[in-house]
């Protein structure tokens, strides 16, 4: 039972302890099994490989020589591929050390060529100074004297020389009637002036006009006492007296008598001025030869073109015009729009008995003297009351006198004066008698319009206005036909306010100049016989500034060699002293070239001056100058300016410096900021401080040393703002 039931019961852990020790015995055996005949079936079965007919096949076993060197060349050819490796990292390593030395090199050649290239430049440039200074030299070398010489002087003719005279005294010109040898251009234009006191004519003379006249004579630095070496002999014989009038026959041959008169008065001049009459004329009836004549009346038959003058009257002969009457230049528009009193008795009597419409006048046939016309067209722009105008035809007082067809002036000059302060235009009604080029009574008008600022209106294309040679009198007063008498109210509306205000300051510009005392009507006279022949003016005289007390010294952290500009280069400091700018480079070009922009600008044609804005300069683009031995190009060419200018010795002038100009008023601590900022500023000559207060400055103010002359000049009157 209890076997079985240990057969049955117990039967299984009895398997499995078998179980287990068959397999353990099993593996034991399968390990023995594998670890004694797997090596002897490998190597069984190595060893038939390698008995194998493919010799190939075989990899253990004794092999060959050759297959010995075959594995050594492989084994080799490993070593060599490892070398070769290397080799590679290595090369490639220097293959890139070498790149980036080529990209050094190449930045290093562009350096070098940019060089090259600037250094051609700057080699191109010193063989054109080079040849410039060649140049220079030859030229130099070839004239061996100075750039300008001195011309050859013009002898004078014998003083017994008898020039054939024209055939016609009206023919008489500068070329045919003057004695250019009397005159070089480098004489300085001596005039010799007679003492008119010797003459028998002097005392009939108008005592205000003769002391005027040597008044200025003796002023004048044209005139000298040595008749010997003098261009032009000057005579004056008017105005006269009237009670006292010589007989034209005595006046000729007095005026023949005279020590340098030389049987035909060649380089003389005949002064007739007007102070009071307005119809002198006593020349016309005198034979003056080849004498120029200086009046206010002349006759076509008398007046010579170029030749002869016509002057303004002389109103203030003994004193000066009283500047502070004289009205303002604006407003532009005044009460009247245009101005006229006159009278002409010829002319009143057919126009007041036919009395005749505006529009058949305009139908009408063109009159043979057109005052009948002018008188009817001025009344009905009076009546029609468009605009405010004033015309009289009859003096309410008795008329000056006047000379036939001309029409007389009417009151006294103070009244005639005071109508013009209110006039924007004054009508110039010129002589009917078309023979009478020009007449005292007509330039009294121009007169005493342009010195109240009254436009002229001359009626009469055929006037010759005084200095017309050289006055461009378009530019200050208006010159009309009289056929166009009734287009001369449009034409008037029709001038804008900026053109009337400039042709008001041109007319007051040339009264100053040119009319307002008898020092400069004497001075224009001369002045228009020294433009005709071509001798310059004097130069002007120089006047030091009187400079006030000051202390100088350098301000803290200023240094005239150093410039704080910024990033603006403006050139080098100017290390040499001041260098001051050629002067009067232009001086008998100015007689030649401008002289219309002269006689009609300020200052005037009285002076030379060392330089003035309208000199002309070598532009930029100009490409070469000078032609003495050949042209020399700027720039290469190109042209330029600046520095390309100096480098080429083609700049204005050798060397440029300017100046600086300051005007101040009791504001030091401004100016002394203003100068400091001067320090060290290129081709600065000179600072010129106008002191203009009557309160000096601070005795501690100390002026700043900015490395050049600070001129301190004395206080002046502020300037009047002209309107």
């Amino acid at each position: 039972m209890l076997r079985n039931g240990g057969v049955g019961n117990g039967g299984q852990p009895w398997m499995l302890r078998w179980s287990s020790r068959i397999r353990l015995t099993w593996l034991s055996f399968t390990l023995f099994i594998i670890l004694v005949f797997f090596p002897l079936i490998a190597h069984y079965y190595l060893t038939t490989i390698d008995d194998a007919d493919d010799a190939g096949k075989r990899i253990f076993g004794p092999r060959t020589g050759n297959e010995l060197c075959e594995v050594k060349h492989v084994q080799d050819l490993c070593r060599i591929r490892e070398s070769v490796s290397e080799e590679l990292l290595q090369l490639e390593a220097k293959r890139q050390e070498l790149n980036s030395e080529i990209a050094k090199l190449n930045l290093k050649i562009e350096a070098c060529k940019k060089s090259i290239e600037n250094a051609k430049q700057d080699l191109l440039q010193l063989k054109n100074v080079i040849s410039q200074t060649e140049h220079s030299y030859k030229e130099l070398m070839a004239q061996n004297q100075p750039k300008l010489s001195l011309p050859i002087r013009l002898l004078p003719e014998k003083d017994d020389s008898n020039f054939p005279l024209p055939k016609s005294s009206r023919n008489c010109r500068l070329h045919n009637c003057f004695d250019y040898s009397r005159c070089p251009l480098t004489s300085g234009f001596p005039v010799y002036v007679y003492n008119g006191d010797q003459y028998h004519f002097a005392s009939s003379l108008d005592p205000l006009v003769k002391q005027a006249f040597e008044t200025t004579v003796r002023t004048n630095v044209y005139v000298t006492e040595n008749a010997n070496i003098a261009c032009i002999y000057i005579i004056l014989v008017g105005e006269i007296q009237e009670p006292v009038m010589p007989k034209p026959t005595e006046i000729e041959q007095q005026l023949h008598t005279l020590p340098y008169w030389r049987s035909d008065g060649h380089n003389h001049l005949i002064i007739n001025l007007s102070r009071k009459s307005e119809t002198q004329n006593f020349l016309y009836n005198i034979s003056t030869g080849r004498a120029m004549i200086a009046q206010s009346t002349f006759y076509d038959v008398q007046y010579r073109p170029g030749f002869d003058i016509v002057v303004s009257p002389l109103v203030h002969a003994m004193s000066e015009p009283n500047f502070l009457k004289i009205p303002p230049q604006v407003p532009v528009k005044r009460k009247y729009l245009f101005s006229f009193q006159g009278e002409k008795v010829e002319s009143l009597r057919s126009s007041l008995q036919e009395v005749r419409s505006f529009e058949e006048e305009i139908e009408g046939n063109a009159p043979a003297d057109y005052d009948d016309r002018i008188i009817t067209t001025l009344k009905a722009v009076q009546d029609s009351k468009l605009d405010f105008v004033l015309v009289e035809f009859t003096c309410k007082n008795q008329p000056k006198a006047s000379l036939p067809t001309e029409w007389a002036l009417c009151g006294e000059r103070e009244d005639r004066l005071e109508l013009l302060k209110l006039s924007t235009f004054a009508l110039i009604i010129t002589p009917g008698d078309t023979h009478l080029v020009i007449s005292a009574g007509c330039v009294m008008r121009l007169f005493e319009a342009l010195e109240v600022g009254a436009i002229p209106v001359i009626l009469g294309e055929q006037v010759q206005l005084p200095y017309h040679d050289v006055i461009r009198w378009n530019e200050a007063a208006l010159i009309i036909p009289k056929p166009r008498i009734t287009e001369v109210h449009f034409l008037l509306r029709s001038i804008s306010d900026n053109d009337l205000l400039a042709m008001r300051r041109q007319g007051r510009f040339l009264w100053e100049t040119y009319f307002s005392t008898s020092e400069s009507v004497f001075n224009t006279v001369l002045a228009i016989i020294r433009t005709r022949i071509q001798i310059p003016a004097i130069p002007i005289r120089e006047e030091m500034a009187v400079e006030i007390p000051h202390r100088s010294g350098k301000a803290a952290g200023t240094d005239p060699n150093m410039a704080d500009n910024g990033d603006l280069d403006l050139g080098p400091v100017e290390t040499e002293p001041p260098y001051s700018s050629p002067k009067y480079l232009r001086n008998f070009t100015l007689t030649a070239m401008d002289i219309y922009r002269n006689w009609n600008s300020a200052p005037g044609p009285f002076h030379l001056f060392p330089h003035t804005p309208f000199d002309p300069v070598l532009p930029s683009e100009a490409k070469f100058l000078g032609s003495g031995t050949g042209f020399r190009p700027i720039g290469g060419g190109a042209g330029g300016s600046g520095k390309e200018f100096q480098a080429a010795l083609g700049g204005n002038v050798p060397r440029e410096q300017f100046t600086v100009v300051m005007l101040t008023y009791e504001r030091e601590e401004v100016l002394m900021n203003s100068l400091e900022r001067l320090n060290g500023l290129p081709y600065l000559n000179k600072v010129v401080v106008v002191w203009n207060s009557p309160k000096l400055p601070s005795e501690d103010l100390l002026w700043p040393d900015i490395g050049v002359p600070i001129v301190k000049g004395k206080h002046m009157e502020l300037p009047a703002c002209v309107p």
